[in-house]
């Protein structure tokens, strides 16, 4: 059964609240919702204002404004451990590298109570892994994308966790992922710069944003072309690490990824000079065509540097494979 969230309306602003901080005027409204919640819901783009999602906390509400918040329900408090396949590229007694199928969410949130890589990791590692993240994402240094498949690493003590994060903080890890994106990029090489934050017309997806939103900035690089240069390889390298970072930069730059149900939409009817099996492919392949191939980090036990590489995964790699045929 889907998980609903549920949506309060509380009464609109009185004259004499104007110019209060949006934040402080929900907690005082809601005040079932604690303040640390009613921020997080704000982060994570579940508020809005006349259809226009609010992602600011120190926004200062205005006489007679309404607003709409939606409160997913909590995820299960501690997650059970489940027999889910994992592909473990490595693995010690401080850490475990593993190679992320598409489709695997990395911990649990509304929406994915269970059957995550957490419920996995903690069936695989049982009561070693870190407990940093939390109850609900114990071990997670860093996540993907449900559908972006790839090299992950998870700490097993508190020790790794601590050392990890902090690589991850210092932009020290070193990350790289090789996309199929619509077009080819000008210059061939290069850096996109631009803050992202929520979309201020739809709450489920990133965007660059003129003011607020983090600070992000991929590094580019085209490594082939396909039918004339209708479809790119790309390799991307992240200096920060935003949600959707890669997604949301090459769409900007008027290159989404190929397969993108969020930010791109099909160009697979340009490609005239294309099969008609090809354009099929290009046009209903499932998911971004995003691969995390490299990670690569020092030990944070040994102080050695591990390197990791991952070839791309069945759908990507026979994509790839026809995309060479033409």
């Amino acid at each position: 059964m889907p998980i609903i969230a549920q949506t309060l309306y509380p009464e609109p602003v009185a004259p004499e609240e104007a110019g209060t901080r949006l934040d402080k005027w929900l907690a005082a409204r809601l005040p079932d919702l604690s303040r640390t919640r009613i921020k997080a819901l704000i982060d994570e783009g579940q508020v809005s204002a006349a259809g226009l999602t609010i992602t600011d906390g120190s926004a200062r509400v205005k006489p007679g404004q309404t607003f709409a918040v939606a409160v997913p329900p909590d995820a299960p408090a501690e997650p059970e451990p489940q027999d889910i396949a994992l592909t473990v590229v490595h693995e010690d007694e401080d850490l475990i590298v593993i190679d992320k199928p598409a489709g695997l969410v990395v911990h649990p949130a509304p929406g994915s109570p269970d059957q995550t890589l957490v419920n996995a990791l903690l069936a695989h590692c049982g009561d070693s892994l870190s407990g940093i993240g939390g109850v609900r994402r114990p071990g997670i240094v860093h996540r993907l994308d449900k559908d972006t498949s790839g090299l992950m690493v998870a700490a097993k003590n508190d020790r790794s966790h601590h050392a990890l994060a902090a690589q991850f903080e210092a932009h020290t890890i070193e990350r790289a992922y090789q996309a199929l994106v619509w077009g080819t990029p000008v210059p061939p090489a290069g850096e996109i710069e631009g803050n992202i934050g929520r979309s201020g017309t739809d709450r489920k997806k990133m965007a660059v944003v003129k003011s607020g939103g983090k600070p992000a900035l991929t590094r580019y690089k085209v490594l082939k072309t396909f039918l004339g240069g209708a479809v790119s390889l790309v390799e991307c390298r992240l200096a920060t690490g935003r949600t959707h970072q890669i997604r949301v930069h090459m769409t900007s730059i008027g290159h989404p990824l190929v397969g993108d149900q969020t930010y791109g939409r099909s160009r697979a009817a340009r490609l005239k000079t294309a099969s008609p099996d090809l354009r099929e492919s290009l046009s209903r392949f499932p998911r971004q065509a995003l691969h995390a191939y490299l990670l690569g980090f020092l030990h944070p036990t040994s102080g050695y540097m591990l390197k990791f590489l991952a070839d791309f995964p069945c759908d990507i790699k026979e994509l790839i494979h026809l995309l060479e045929l033409e």
